[in-house]
């Protein structure tokens, strides 16, 4: 019987592949009756249909209705895979032929390892918007094509416990959402594996070497096709001479024929990616700028092949190589400028060395015990490692003893060392400067500032920003108008002079290429981004770029932002019933109130985490911009606002300041005053923004004195104290609904509302984590200056987009006519289009120096 055959062969492979296969094959057969399993005769070897490879094992299904032959059990369970998913379209819009699985990628064992938490460190982190989800970042090697992209995230989605998968077709790179209570990332491989595809975990080093791998690429196509370009444009000078003082028809021949042996690997080899994106895209029914490209070389060397062996007419193998040099040339340099912002800011990781000097006993006990060199990776919260003069800081952390001052220019743009004491947090991949320091390790790998900072940037570089989107559009109508203008400049000088008809055609086709066009836009992005994360400004999201131009208004938030948010404590006063006859003393107060902020992540906590406390809190509660709350000793006690605290008192605050009340079971008990200082940059920031004639709004959670005094300081018109953040929302919804555009500045959970719902915003570099994922910008080094400089560079952005665009449009629209009067050959068709691309790439650039 044929699955009898079939699973004979199978348990030849493994034992692991037999065990998940056989059941596939029976129930694959009953559940798709088109799909049957036979055994072949070994008398014929057809290719494989699965991977093209002789098929040697004997075997062959009916797919559609046709019997297809494989070459073995694994390329065979792949086919099973596919079509039992109901996936069998992948073989209809393949480009290539699939990958051969080794013996490896069939054995569920082999992923097993990737279930270790210790091996996920690298590439597995918690998803941010849902806590409950992990996230993968993974690399799939075997892609070939479009297809195989769309066959991954159809057939991976459908398992369960798989949230979502994306892969880009070009990097080959992907993220995979899944939930490790439902299913183990073991079985996400091994189904990777089942469909032909191997998966690897994407870490930063590995993403290097991928960019890496794809320049060299893109540097040997650029060789191959200078050299051809030389090497026919020299024989083309022969051959134009040869036509002018005569030459002897062997010569000529010889000649050509040299040509066309150095344009071919120029064009099948340096012009391979244009032929295969023009396919792709032809085949998803979609116009790119490729598709002229291909065109236009396929029929320049068509034509000029049949020339040299006819021996009659005229040949552009040297027009062939200029035109693919110089658009390949174009775009290596704009590829060029995203590599150099990916070494800046996207491999931020490998700033992190892979080891450290821990102390098992700490820094302050038996200091006759040597520090241990380990692996960074074995790093935990709480251990205390060495960081010597002149190395780099492995994690964050905090100092626990020494001084010394760190370079965070890399992270944060600030040029200045930053002074570090006992108690000053320190960032991974930043640089100790002065002495050594024992550190208390806080957070580690995927877990740091750098590490957050690295995905914040894959982000922004992911998304599509509305002038790319534009430029792709327009660009796709604009190649659809270049063919039909082609095919009407060939009729016209076919019916005129059929010898001119070819060549116009071609030159037409080359001078209207809009390369130009589609690196209008993402050229002067990539630089812009680039030029702002010099200045400690990390963008998250490339839409924000254009946004920052238009705004109208400007909102602050107080405590945190205008504020250092370094708050401490400057008096304690007590209710005259809380005193000793009261059971409560300021010792008591400050340890209260200090159990109680261990549940906050608020600036306001800050100011009491040096205060040791002996109390153990329960129930604790955060409020959002009320206060905190707990049981301790049977009795609940409340710290913050006082109609929070006390919802129906008629106490009053004891003075002007930040006065945080503490109540014991409703009964107020103690006052507890905090002082904060003003950022040196808040004054100038603000009165920047008050002469470009914007709107400053100062909206703060903090009691009306201290929002006015500060208010008055910085020459703010308009500050509202007292509010929450559904107040802070509705604010910023009343603007908007006026046709103003919003810009938000915070730092806190309570400013995420409208962190989220402002046209654009930004979240200081110490905000809380959740304030940073909503922004779309980030003020690293916290100099408020820097994000008023934001507004004239995101102008210039636009207006240097606008020059591009106008330049690639009006090139297309003057060289269109005189290409299609013939007063343009094909090789000054290439270096013009090649020009344009160039000029508009150098043009952008003109951002990355500001």
């Amino acid at each position: 019987m044929p699955i009898t055959a079939s699973k004979k062969v199978l348990n030849n492979v493994s034992a692991s592949s037999a065990i998940s296969a056989q059941p596939s094959i029976a129930q694959g057969s009953q559940r798709h009756p088109s799909v049957t399993f036979t055994e072949r005769s070994s008398a014929s070897t057809p290719p494989c249909f699965h991977c093209a490879l002789p098929s040697v094992a004997g075997f062959s299904a009916l797919i559609d209705g046709q019997e297809q032959p494989f070459c073995c059990a694994g390329c065979q369970a792949i086919a099973m895979a596919i079509v039992d998913g109901g996936l069998q379209n992948y073989y209809q819009y393949r480009e290539q032929q699939g990958v051969k699985p080794e013996a490896t990628q069939v054995q569920r064992a082999a992923f097993e390892a990737y279930d270790l938490l210790e091996v996920q460190e690298d590439f597995v982190v918690t998803d941010l918007q849902q806590p409950a989800l992990l996230q993968a970042a993974i690399t799939v090697e075997g892609i070939t094509c479009t297809a195989c992209v769309w066959l991954i995230e159809q057939h991976i989605k459908k398992l369960t416990g798989v949230a979502s998968v994306s892969v880009n077709s070009g990097s080959h790179q992907g993220v995979i959402r899944f939930d490790p209570k439902h299913i183990k990332l073991s079985k996400i491989f091994a189904e990777f594996a089942r469909i032909g595809f191997q998966l690897n975990p994407n870490t930063a080093r590995n993403y290097q070497n991928d960019w890496q791998q794809r320049q060299r690429k893109a540097i040997l196509r650029l060789g191959v096709a200078g050299l051809g370009m030389m090497q026919a444009g020299m024989v083309a000078i022969a051959l134009h001479a040869g036509t002018i003082q005569g030459i002897e028809a062997h010569l000529q021949s010889l000649l050509r024929w040299a040509s066309l042996i150095m344009a071919t690997p120029v064009l099948l080899y340096s012009g391979y990616p244009f032929f295969i994106a023009a396919w792709r895209a032809l085949k998803m029914r979609h116009l790119i700028m490729d598709v002229p490209v291909a065109l236009a070389l396929i029929l320049a060397y068509v034509a000029s092949a049949i020339a040299t062996v006819n021996q009659t007419g005229d040949v552009y193998f040297d027009s062939i190589a200029m035109f693919t040099f110089f658009l390949l040339l174009g775009r290596f340099l704009e590829q060029r400028v995203r590599f150099n912002n990916f070494l800046r800011t996207g491999n931020l990781q490998q700033l992190v060395p892979l080891t450290a000097l821990k102390k098992d006993s700490g820094y302050a006990q038996n200091d006759t015990c040597e520090p241990q060199r380990v692996p960074v990776k074995s790093l935990k919260e709480g251990d205390h490692i060495w960081i010597g003069s002149g190395e780099t800081f492995p994690c964050d952390g905090r100092v626990e003893q020494g001084h010394s001052s760190a370079d965070e220019a890399l992270l944060t743009g600030e040029a200045e060392p930053q002074h570090k004491v006992v108690g000053s947090y320190v960032v991974a991949g930043s640089q100790n400067i002065e002495s050594g320091l024992w550190v208390s390790v806080e957070a580690i790998g995927r877990q740091t500032r750098l590490a957050h900072i690295e995905r914040l940037v894959d982000q922004a570089a992911a998304e599509r920003p509305k002038q790319v989107a534009i430029a792709d559009y327009i660009a796709g109508y604009f190649v659809a108008a270049v063919l039909i203008v082609s095919i009407c400049v060939a009729g016209f000088w076919f019916t005129q002079e059929p010898a001119k008809a070819l060549w116009i055609t071609l030159s037409v086709l080359v001078v209207t290429c809009p390369c130009a066009l589609s690196l209008a836009t993402p050229t002067a992005l990539t630089s812009a981004l680039s030029a702002v994360r010099k200045k400690g400004v990390l963008m998250t999201s490339g839409v924000a770029m254009e946004q920052f131009g238009h705004i109208t208004d400007v909102i602050f938030d107080k405590t945190g932002t205008l504020t250092c948010g370094q708050l401490h404590i400057a008096e304690v006063k007590l209710l005259d019933d809380a005193g000793p006859s009261g059971a409560v003393m300021q010792a008591d107060v400050l340890a209260i109130a200090a159990a109680l902020q261990q549940v906050s992540s608020h600036p306001i906590a800050k100011a009491f985490r040096h205060i040791a406390t002996p109390y153990t809190v329960t129930c604790a509660k955060n409020i959002t911009a009320q206060g905190v709350q707990g049981v301790i000793d049977g009795n609940t006690y409340r710290l913050g606002r006082l109609s929070f605290v006390c919802e129906h008192t008629t106490q009053t605050y004891p003075g002007p300041g930040q006065w945080l009340a503490l109540a014991k079971n409703t009964q107020l008990i103690a006052w507890v005053c905090l002082k904060d200082q003003v950022r040196d940059t808040s004054a100038s920031a603000v009165q920047q923004l008050l002469n470009r004639g914007l709107q400053v709004h100062l909206l703060s959670g903090d009691r009306a004195p201290n929002v006015t005094q500060l208010q008055h300081s910085l020459g703010i018109k308009i500050a509202l104290s007292e509010q929450t953040p559904a107040n802070k929302l509705a604010y910023v919804q009343s603007l908007q609904a006026a046709g103003r555009k919003v810009f938000m500045v915070g730092d806190g959970i309570n400013d995420v509302p409208v962190l989220a719902a402002a046209d654009v915003s930004c979240a200081m570099g110490e905000a809380s984590e959740l304030a940073r994922l909503q922004a779309d910008s980030i003020l690293l080094n916290n100099d408020l200056n820097q994000l008023v400089s934001l507004i004239p560079h995101s102008q210039r952005v636009t207006r240097i987009i606008k020059q591009n665009l106008a330049w690639a449009l009006g090139y297309n629209l003057v060289a269109l006519p005189l290409a299609a009067a013939g007063f343009v050959p094909p090789w000054m068709a290439a270096i013009g289009m090649s020009a344009s691309s160039l000029i508009v790439v150098l043009n952008a650039l003109r951002l990355a120096r500001d």
